[in-house]
């Protein structure tokens, strides 16, 4: 039996990251962690949310005994993917923000960028844009209220369409085009795991349709390339979090994951 592919994210903003997984491969099992204790990561200083993402994650595959580590968050991945690799004997795969398949994708060649203020201001963020869409247009948008959002969600409640109208406010002024040379924005990176678990909401708040572009088939074309071949049929579904997360289990079940129990050793 095929060891599980353990996800890891600060919230479950890796299950948009799951459910691209088992939509390319449906027998696959997996493991999910997230360090709830610590949410949101975005509010943390480098260092001390560094080690910790390195602990939580050897914690859990520790726990887990997966083939593979995905780390679905941008923060995660930025700060600590360079030590996982070198502390862990199993393949780690990272995530970073879709810029190179929106630029493919774009034909005005305007792209909005909707992340959490931490993503939006990296340095390889910046990187990324010149690397794959130098010639495009890019309206960042900072938009954390979203994360929160996706969270409640999970956790049985309903987004609020008003505070998440406020947060896409920025990107819809890029939408239509002005009388400046500027084109319209036709393309929208959702450069946060949490967002495309909003994307129903997020395509009828839209003023006009859009691509929307996130980086889970990215990620499991990736894990497939290091995993191989990805076709046990042990939905493992084991579940961990830093903090008890009760309220998130039916959350949880709706992909494909047992109701969380606590990480050993990792509180807050």
């Amino acid at each position: 039996m095929q060891a599980p592919v353990l996800i890891f994210d600060s919230g479950v903003g890796g299950l948009s990251v799951a459910q691209s997984l088992r939509q390319h491969y449906p027998d696959v099992a997996m493991c999910y962690a997230c360090d709830n204790a610590w949410l949101p990561y975005g509010l943390r200083d480098d260092v001390a949310l560094a080690e910790r993402i390195v602990a939580v994650c050897q914690a859990a595959v520790g726990a887990c005994q997966p083939s593979v580590l995905v780390v679905a968050c941008n923060t995660a991945s930025t700060l600590a993917l360079e030590t996982l690799r070198e502390q862990l004997t199993i393949p780690v795969v990272g995530t970073v923000p879709a810029i190179k398949p929106a630029a493919a994708m774009s034909q005005t060649r305007h792209i909005g960028l909707l992340a959490t203020k931490a993503t939006v201001g990296r340095p390889y963020t910046q990187r990324l844009i010149d690397s794959f869409a130098s010639d495009c247009v890019i309206t960042r948008v900072a938009a954390d209220a979203l994360v929160i959002e996706a969270e409640a969600y999970l956790a049985g409640g309903a987004p609020s369409v008003a505070r998440m109208q406020a947060a896409l406010a920025p990107l819809w002024q890029a939408v239509l085009p002005t009388p400046s040379t500027q084109p319209a924005l036709d393309t929208v990176v959702l450069g946060c795991t949490h967002f495309p678990l909003l994307k129903p909401w997020l395509t009828q708040l839209a003023p006009m349709p859009l691509y929307w572009i996130d980086s889970g088939d990215a990620i499991a074309r990736r894990v497939a390339q290091v995993v191989d071949p990805l076709t046990s049929r042990h939905h493992d579904g084991r579940c961990f979090t830093t903090a008890p997360a009760t309220n998130l289990t039916v959350g949880f079940a709706r992909y494909g994951f047992k109701a969380p129990q606590l990480l050993k050793g990792m509180a807050a």
